[in-house]
């Protein structure tokens, strides 16, 4: 199927040849009729792209810190490449379209194939959206009207926060696409609307529509504004236009009534003049997208919805009120579509100055042609290793693909298909997918790279070593005990290699470690400055990411294995108390080895960024060996050794290439079943520790 594209580098949009998304729990897969692009938004992604490196620099200052800090951790090559690489990402364009159901996901109700629904999917011919972001259209309004749907919910939205009362005088300060629908809704509501627009062909086509359109920049806001009203302000404004500066909000500052109430939809500057709003006693609002549940994963990803008593207007009921008004003939868009084009012609539109258009609608074809997979068609040497690689987030894009280039990958695969699609092209691999079954059912795929979610490592795990490969599996293996048992009954019975991304064991500074110390008892202290992960992050999501203990303190309980050369035996665990819904990411783990080795895992969120990301320290036999970063080994006690330095290495090139020599050649894993399960088992225990608040032995 073919999607719209932006190049966050150059700002270029192309119509891409992408796989048709995969159907999956609690979404619903639609093929779309009609798309409409949003000039305002896509506009500024789109200058984005084609501004220079230095302008994109200053246009998001808050990340320069950031930059500053993986700097100081990864080295300046290091930083460059990965920024280089984020900025080769492509974007999906749009989110207001109108299609027609085709797959129903599991646990989804309410829905049947050949329902018409609006969304707030991308341009693409078919997209996957999940049921609370996906609403029926009635029978009587056609796709030109619904098609608005989504725009209008943000007008909606902003609106809502308002809560103009019937008879205020509401200013809308914008007149572009969602501005009009903005004006429209606050008619519907009983407000007296003035508007504000310097745009001619927007007055007038303000005006068109029976509004009262004011040109700030010929017309003393003063005299019109306040002379309409009674020389009190208007009750309330909302911002619905896009600009840098910050004279719009003092702008609406100036008509606002004393105790009025500002609600910026759009983007504007947000640099507050205390004396502009002091006198006056303003408040200002900032209005998220559609409505509550906009970027609550639980909400938009799980379809967990909030309690109609008590969170009245959702972002799907904001949706179905749009689609009521249009049903009702209360709100109507004739005369918005500027212009109508087949999604073949849709990347032109953004090479030229799309501004002028008011609302250009994309024509889609009534079927999808997808591409034909030759699953069974040979590529590859038959002495080669052949991959196919299930995910394709970060840990592909910047460690997988650029340590396997020039390895033998056929498929890569992601959920929406975009960034397979991309990565496919960049590193010349033959097929990209949007699910697993083309990789599993393929005999020349030797061996599954699996880099997904954490809750979904178990079962694709499972599904590979069952379709007769090879696995490997970026960590965790599993975040539930009881999918653990059934990784291993699958493992031990399919006599197929499983090889978990335990990389820092293959560090070359860890094996050094090893070397030096030899096969005595030791203590071991591995500080882990994590960072801060917002609390909506996927990966403190107990049923997606498994928590920070799982998904991340493995590695480390992985290393002192490694270290003492002996499996864990006991675990107890100390970390800060936390508030319902929390995750546990300021812990201590201790670990006594079997061996009789101890160790300690001190992993924390609430240090400084500037601090060092990981520090290890070893004392064994009146010696002591600290390693800084995987940066900077240094020894004391040692006669022949004092120091090595170099660049970074946590071992993922070591990982990569040990991992494909034994698939290759048939050799042993060089990390045994046993050393793979005693650190996951280990992880639980240390989780179970929390609650017990006692060792928990294995």
């Amino acid at each position: 199927m073919k999607q719209l594209a932006l190049n966050l580098r150059t700002g270029k949009v192309t119509l891409r040849e992408v796989p048709v998304p995969t159907i999956r729990k609690g979404y619903i897969l639609i093929k779309t009729r009609k798309s409409l692009i949003s000039a305002g938004t896509e506009r500024t992604l789109v200058n984005f792209g084609k501004s220079s490196l230095l302008s994109k620099i200053r246009q998001q200052p808050e990340k320069l810190d950031d930059a500053f800090a993986k700097i100081r951790s990864h080295g300046f090559i290091n930083t460059v490449n990965m920024l280089s690489s984020r900025l080769d990402q492509l974007m999906p364009l749009g989110y207001c379209q109108v299609g027609e159901v085709i797959a129903i996901g599991e646990g989804v109700e309410g829905f049947r194939v050949g329902d018409r629904v609006v969304n707030n999917g991308c341009h693409a011919e078919a997209v996957c959206i999940p049921t609370n972001l996906v609403a029926k259209v009635p029978e009587n309004v056609s796709d030109e009207d619904a098609v608005f749907t989504v725009m209008a919910a943000v007008g909606m939205q902003g609106i809502r926060l308002l809560k103009p009362a019937l008879g205020e005088t509401v200013a809308v300060i914008g007149l572009g696409l969602i501005g009009l629908l903005t004006a429209g809704l606050l008619r519907i509501n009983g407000c007296r609307v003035i508007c504000l627009e310097t745009d001619e062909k927007r007055i007038q086509l303000g005006r068109d529509r029976g509004l009262q359109v004011i040109n700030p920049a010929k017309n003393p806001l003063q005299n019109e504004i306040l002379g309409l009203n009674g020389g009190n302000g208007v009750d309330g404004v909302l911002i619905t236009a896009t600009s840098t500066s910050d004279s719009i909000l003092r702008q609406a500052a100036l008509i606002s009534r004393k105790r009025g109430k500002i609600v910026v939809v759009g983007s504007v500057g947000m640099n507050i003049r205390r004396a502009d709003f002091y006198e006056k006693e303003l408040t200002v609002q900032v209005s998220c997208s559609y409505g509550p549940g906009r970027y609550d994963r639980q909400y938009e990803e799980q379809g967990v919805d909030y309690p109609y008593s008590y969170v009245r207007w959702t972002e799907n009921r904001n949706f179905q009120s749009v689609l009521h008004l249009f049903e009702s003939g209360a709100l109507h868009v004739k005369g918005m579509i500027s212009e109508t084009i087949t999604l073949e012609n849709a990347p032109l539109i953004y090479g030229n100055d799309f501004q002028s258009n008011l609302a250009t609608v994309i024509d889609y074809p009534a079927s999808i042609k997808e591409r034909v997979m030759p699953p069974k068609q040979l590529f590859f040497k038959p002495t080669e290793a052949v991959i196919g690689i299930i995910g394709a987030g970060n840990f592909t894009r910047l460690t997988m693909l650029p340590l396997l280039k020039g390895a033998a990958i056929k498929y890569i695969s992601s959920a929406n298909g975009l960034t397979a699609s991309e990565l496919a092209q960049k590193y010349r691999i033959p097929f990209a997918t949007t699910g697993s079954r083309d990789i599993l059912e393929d005999n020349e795929v030797d061996l599954v790279m699996i880099a997904t979610r954490h809750n979904e490592h178990a079962r694709q795990v499972i599904e590979a070593l069952n379709a007769g490969k090879h696995v490997f599996v970026e960590k965790p293996l599993a975040i539930f005990p009881s999918e653990l048992d059934e990784v291993i009954a699958t493992w031990h019975a399919s006599q197929k290699m499983v090889f978990v991304g335990f990389n820092r064991r293959f560090s070359p500074y860890v094996v050094k470690m090893r070397e030096l110390l030899g096969n005595n008892l030791m203590h071991v202290t591995i500080s882990v400055n994590a960072g801060h992960l917002p609390e909506n992050a996927w990966l403190k999501d107990r049923q997606v990411g498994g928590g920070r203990m799982l998904g991340e303190c493995c590695h480390f309980i992985d290393l002192i294995a490694f270290l003492t050369q002996s499996p864990v035996a006991a675990v107890c665990s100390n970390a800060f108390p936390l508030s319902p819904g929390q995750d546990h990411e300021n812990v201590s783990i201790l670990l006594r080895q079997e061996n009789g080795s101890t160790g300690v895992v001190n992993y924390f969120s609430n240090g400084h960024h500037h601090y060092q990301k990981e520090r290890i320290e070893v004392s064994s036999m009146g010696r002591t060996l600290i390693l800084d970063d995987f940066k900077c080994l240094t020894g004391y006690g040692f006669k022949s050794f004092g120091k090595i330095k170099s660049a970074q290495d946590k071992g993922h090139k070591n990982q990569f290439a040990q991992l494909l020599s034994c698939v290759k050649n048939g050799e042993n894993p060089p990390v045994s079943s046993q050393d793979i399960i005693n650190p996951t088992r280990a992880t639980f225990a240390a989780v179970e520790s929390l609650s017990t608040s006692g060792w928990i032995y294995l």
